[in-house]
């Protein structure tokens, strides 16, 4: 038990220990979901229609970067499909 305990012992941020790299994934993730809901939430007060198939693609994006510009295009787009238009390349 002893054992098991010293490896659960936190360390300084930055040391790559497994309960930090949890911690952060989990931490990108909730920040992942938040930046899509923020997006689907713009295109909906403004009116703009959306498909299931960008819904999901919204939703299932992980990267933060990507979900940013996407935000970004969602305050002026007129489609939901617009929010894509530079990234047929990219992925997400």
């Amino acid at each position: 038990m002893e054992d098991l305990m010293q490896n659960a012992v936190t360390h300084l941020p930055g040391h790559g220990t497994l309960f930090e790299e949890m911690y952060l994934e989990a931490k990108s993730k909730g920040k992942a979901e938040s930046r899509a809901e923020s997006i689907l939430r713009v295109l909906e007060v403004q009116g703009v229609p959306v498909s299931d198939e960008v819904r999901e693609r919204i939703t299932t994006c992980t990267d933060l970067d990507t979900l940013t510009t996407w935000f970004d295009r969602s305050l002026t787009v007129s489609k939901a499909e617009d929010l894509f238009s530079e990234d047929d390349t990219a992925s997400s």
